[in-house]
């Protein structure tokens, strides 16, 4: 990733408010009116809205919201680092050699977020969260088959705790609100038979998504939408972290048995009919929440049966 700092201190300068003529944040920055100019269109380029009003100068369309790398490192007892321009938290995480579980990346834009079954996570800066977490599963492979379900729960459990109502959970790995998607998780692990396994958790959470934003193919829906109140991304960090490090730990200490009811309580679909497509497959049946595993559990008529994997979707039936 090129430097990105000059337009970030940028950014930040819009973010106050207000008119700023090139003129003068040339001379704040020691540079040319023209070199402004190029600047602001590799920011327009993030997807950020820049009016430009002749004679007056440049102005955010609205305030943004920016990670406080120090505020969250004076609040949170883990190691966290915030990167402004980023291709994929994810991949970040996994790109490191040694880190201690727990650790946090959260990033203002991806280029190259992406979502479950290698689908495009759409990342617009500033506006929403892309997150990961590392943790090394003592376990094993074979213990990391219910995490992303755990991580679901948790994150309801951290909105809640914001004061946020009326959500749901899609297995194995979406956080819904009236139908729409609110968040995505995607749960990728490496690690040999035998040894401790490997966990990088991702979360991407709509926070104030643009209304015009591109490129998503299903209903969504951000927090201030179906929120009265404003909510402070580092805040959500933070309470975000802290619910997803409790949550593992118990899970890690006693499985999915402590979570099952809680699941089944905030299941989108349970006992309602759905269809599971697996490639050119498609199983129709009612949901019956998941068993101890974190399988999906399915009255197909004939008998309960139970799916897990990574390459089924689950989609409303009527």
């Amino acid at each position: 990733m090129k430097d990105f700092s000059f337009n970030l201190e940028l950014i930040q300068l819009l973010s106050g408010g207000g008119f700023h003529s090139g003129e003068q944040l040339g001379e704040h920055f020691g540079v040319s009116r023209a070199a402004i100019a190029r600047h602001i269109k590799s920011i327009q380029e993030l997807g950020i809205d820049i009016y430009s009003v002749k004679g007056k100068g440049y102005r955010l369309e609205q305030p943004l919201d920016l990670m406080n790398q120090q505020l969250l490192r004076d609040q949170l007892c883990t190691p966290i680092e915030v990167i402004p321009v980023i291709d994929s938290t994810n991949q970040h995480m996994l790109n490191q050699k040694e880190l201690p579980s727990g650790s946090v990346c959260v990033a203002e834009y991806q280029t190259q977020g992406r979502g479950r079954r290698g689908r495009e996570w759409v990342s617009p800066f500033g506006t929403n969260i892309y997150y990961s977490m590392y943790w090394r599963l003592e376990a094993g492979l074979p213990a990391a088959m219910g995490i992303s379900l755990v991580i679901g729960l948790a994150l309801v459990d951290a909105l809640e705790q914001l004061g946020v109502q009326g959500l749901k959970l899609k297995w194995p790995n979406d956080v819904y609100h009236n139908n729409k998607k609110l968040a995505g998780i995607l749960v990728e692990l490496s690690g040999q038979a035998g040894d401790a396994a490997n966990l990088v958790i991702g979360i991407g959470l709509n926070v104030s998504m643009p209304e015009q934003v591109q490129g998503i193919n299903q209903p969504w829906t951000s927090l201030k939408e179906i929120s009265d109140k404003k909510h402070q991304r580092n805040d959500i960090v933070v309470v975000m972290t802290n619910a997803l490090q409790s949550a593992i730990s118990l899970y890690e200490q006693e499985g999915l048995q402590p979570f099952l009811a809680q699941w089944n309580q905030y299941d989108n679909f349970i006992d309602q009919p759905i269809k599971l497509i697996m490639g050119h497959k498609e199983v129709v049946g009612v949901c019956k929440g998941i068993n101890q595993q974190g399988a999906l559990l399915l009255d197909t008529g004939n008998e309960i049966e139970a799916f897990i994997g990574g390459e089924i979707s689950v989609r409303s039936a009527s």
